[in-house]
């Protein structure tokens, strides 16, 4: 399983702050955007992935990441000339999947609590997984419509009408069709190659799963000062409270055995002296 960060965008809604920089490399809480989504591809054991962004933004990502070896993992990089929408994703992405399948998640998009229903997608070997996540302002995204009895029929993007309350976020698991659909689907009247229409060739073809997401389970989606600020003091509280870091791309590396314990300390050591460094000397000193 290849994963995808697509973390490009103008971020327009997050201005000034985004005349600077990328929306992903703002902070939530004490880490930037981008370390969350690249969390949850780690945490569902992927090890090969790629960042899709634009020229200004990727190399802030080879400083923060490099080619992501002192985690374990192989991290490469491809430019999105344009914001021409998230299938391209797997067009530009084409080389770097092969044969394989892939999830891609957006790099605005963050995920807390048990997280199986990513790892039961993650198993399976053919068709498409995305998922339902109830909402209050469903008319902002994707949206799925159910029958009687709980199967998908209709998706939906930014209905002015929505048919249910359960968006679609950003976190999508194909098998390796998705590179040849994405390349047949039309950009839609905004210029962009919907992930919508992907999602309904494979709805269309009767190999779509859309697994609702349950309660115990926060997605943020941080498209707004507002949200950043949500999910900043929302981390920022059960950080606090646990003494345990959320999406530390180093303590997930180790637990996840993808370095050893002399890596681990290695990567330490090269952290400066900081919070974020004691923290991570104590994880090592814990074990």
């Amino acid at each position: 399983m290849k994963g995808i960060v697509l973390a490009g965008g103008s971020g327009t809604r997050l201005y000034p702050i985004t005349k600077v920089y990328s929306k992903q490399l703002t902070v939530i809480y004490d880490k930037p955007l981008i370390y969350y989504p690249v969390s949850i591809l780690m945490l569902g054991g992927i090890k090969d992935i790629l960042i899709v962004s634009n020229k200004e933004t990727i190399p802030m990502y080879q400083t923060l990441f490099g080619d992501g070896s002192h985690l374990g993992v192989n991290i490469r990089y491809v430019l999105q000339s344009a914001p021409n929408g998230i299938a391209e994703s797997f067009i530009l992405g084409e080389q770097f999947i092969g044969n394989d399948p892939v999830s891609l998640i957006l790099g605005d998009n963050i995920f807390y609590g048990q997280l199986d229903f990513f790892y039961n997608a993650l198993k399976r070997s053919s068709g498409a997984t995305i998922f339902g996540y109830r909402v209050n302002d469903p008319d902002r995204y994707g949206v799925v419509e159910f029958d009687k009895s709980g199967k998908a029929i209709s998706i939906e993007e930014k209905p002015k009408y929505p048919k249910s309350n359960f968006a679609v976020p950003g976190l999508y698991v194909y098998d390796n069709s998705v590179v040849e659909i994405s390349k047949n689907i039309k950009p839609s009247p905004r210029g962009e190659l919907e992930i919508t229409d992907v999602n309904n060739t494979y709805l269309n073809a009767g190999t779509l799963q859309v697994e609702k997401i349950g309660r115990g389970v926060a997605w943020l989606d941080t498209g707004t000062p507002e949200a950043l600020l949500q999910a900043s003091n929302f981390f920022g509280v059960i950080e606090d409270r646990q003494g345990l870091k959320v999406a530390c791309l180093e303590e997930i590396a180790y637990l996840m055995n993808f370095i050893n314990k002399e890596q681990f300390e290695q990567t330490i050591n090269a952290i400066p002296r900081s919070a974020y460094r004691t923290y991570l000397e104590r994880i090592l000193n814990e074990e």
